[in-house]
């Protein structure tokens, strides 16, 4: 008996399998990752072997990584193999300490109970909760009518995203205001060429090393050593506990920056302090790599409440989100440019 034919799948159908949109096959394909079949019409075809190969990736990219860190590893890179690993270990050993700590004031909590004494209900919530929340709230700024905005579990990164004119900065800077600690970096922190985070860095050797061995990761990732990289580097590199809310953090990266800051921001691990930053640029918010410690906040164009946006199409504000988004290259040839103006 003859075995079945192979079924070859169109891009949707290979899509909605695999649980990714149509675009990051596309992107995949431009990228050298895979390379589908053609039917004789011309169409784009997946058999099994291409299907294996897309799963592969797809389960790369739950690891927060960037598509050029896969292209490396599915290339037989043994380094980027190596980083990527130590990375996941810690992340791992994080998690790790973490519940090891909950274990044992859950294990105190029971002593206690056993001989009697009745825990107090703080102490029983702190043992149960593996990581702290943080949560902020706060009547909104003009352009909003001072409606109340809440986030009650602030995750490691949040990408504040809108169309021009949308209050977005705006909602940043009273985030920066309200967070505990935080501080707002704006578009004029590379007004000086990177001088004053230079200077910064010469007077303070531990962290000035630390920025050093962060950028010889990110230009050994594909990044290009700039000022604007070196200044956003010596912000994130800072040991001061504060939380960063940064205004477009592509601002002066090239693509294959933004790709490596992106996923070196992804691999601090479950402790690392909070970061916001506004982005259009598709680099920086892939919408098929957002993890689960990610958080899309969506300022809407027509002024309504900013909301949390799910990075799964159809959700509620997920095409708003996925039009407000860009290539680097894009952004890059329209910064600064409005496409209308009221005379």
């Amino acid at each position: 008996m003859n075995a079945p034919a192979a079924r070859f799948l169109s891009p949707s159908e290979a899509a909605r399998q695999l649980g990714i949109s149509a675009k990051a096959l596309r992107l995949y394909e431009e990228r050298g990752l895979i390379a589908p079949n053609r039917t004789p019409a011309g169409w784009r075809a997946y058999g099994p072997a291409e299907m294996a190969r897309c799963t592969e990736i797809v389960e790369l990219r739950a690891l927060g990584l960037s598509v050029s860190e896969v292209a490396r590893i599915l290339g037989g890179d043994a380094i980027m193999l190596g980083r990527v690993l130590a990375a996941h270990e810690a992340t791992l050993e994080a998690r790790i300490r973490q519940y090891g700590d909950s274990i044992a004031r859950i294990r105190r909590l029971r002593t206690d109970l056993g001989g009697g004494k009745m825990p107090a209900t703080r102490d029983l919530i702190g043992a149960v909760k593996v990581r702290s929340a943080i949560g902020v709230a706060f009547d909104l700024p003009w352009p909003w009518g001072g409606e109340r905005f809440e986030l009650r579990d602030v995750k490691p990164l949040n990408y504040i995203v809108g169309p021009l004119g949308s209050g977005k900065t705006r909602l940043a800077q009273r985030l920066a205001d309200a967070l505990p600690g935080a501080s707002f970096m704006g578009l004029d922190r590379t007004a000086d060429g990177g001088a004053a985070a230079r200077a910064r860095l010469d007077a303070a050797p531990a962290h000035k090393a630390r920025v050093e061995a962060s950028l010889a990761v990110l230009v050994a990732d594909g990044a290009v050593d700039s000022p604007a990289l070196i200044t956003l580097l010596a912000a994130l590199e800072a040991r001061d506990g504060a939380i960063l809310v940064i205004d477009m953090l592509e601002h002066g990266l090239d693509a294959a920056s933004q790709e490596a800051v992106i996923a070196h921001l992804r691999r601090r691990g479950p402790e690392a302090r909070p970061l916001f930053f506004l982005t259009r640029s598709s680099a920086i918010l892939d919408l098929d790599a957002v993890g689960d410690d990610e958080t899309i906040i969506l300022c809407p164009a027509n002024h309504s409440l900013p909301i949390c946006v799910a990075p799964i199409a159809g959700a509620a504000g997920y095409e708003a989100v996925a039009t407000c988004l860009a290539s680097p290259e894009v952004r890059a040839r329209t910064e600064g440019m409005i496409a209308w103006r009221p005379s």
